[in-house]
């Protein structure tokens, strides 16, 4: 599992021209999936991103979460996040989880999100989305389970 974090001022989605999520202050979460990821990394990703202090405090400092901000998220699943670039300019996408595996898990992660507190909203699995991103800061993470 894998997820771009992006620390955002104002995130959308919309699917033929209709917005279907929208936040303000808050985090935009591109999340792959991998064919042998588990409802565990999926529990401990959503923790982990739910507190990530990536925001800053009085000082300016990197020290409060999205929950300490009031923060919202936007899930938006994206397989390309396993593109493999090694041979050839096409890359593949073998280690990306198949629609059938991938789609519960992205469901199991943005459950497991809620269940922190964060107020959360969702793209549409499949379908082809304009995302805008107001990244702040810019402030952009990587992160994988399970973590090496």
């Amino acid at each position: 599992m894998k997820a771009v974090i992006q620390r955002v001022k104002h995130g959308s989605v919309s699917v033929d021209g209709n917005t279907i999520a929208e936040i303000n202050q808050g985090l935009m979460i591109l999340l792959g999936i991998a064919p042998d990821d588990t409802d565990e990394f999926a529990a401990s990703m959503a923790k982990k991103i739910a507190s990530l202090r990536i925001f800053e405090d009085a000082e300016g400092k990197m020290n409060r979460s999205a929950l300490d901000v009031g923060g919202e998220a936007i899930v938006v699943s994206q397989f390309t996040l396993y593109a493999d670039t090694r041979k050839g300019r096409r890359p593949s996408f073998n280690t990306a989880a198949k629609p059938k595996f991938a789609e519960p898990m992205v469901e199991t992660f943005i459950d497991f999100l809620k269940q922190t507190g964060l107020p959360t909203q969702r793209g549409v699995f499949g379908a082809h989305m304009l995302v805008e991103i107001e990244n702040d800061g810019p402030v952009t993470i990587l992160i994988e389970f399970p973590p090496d």
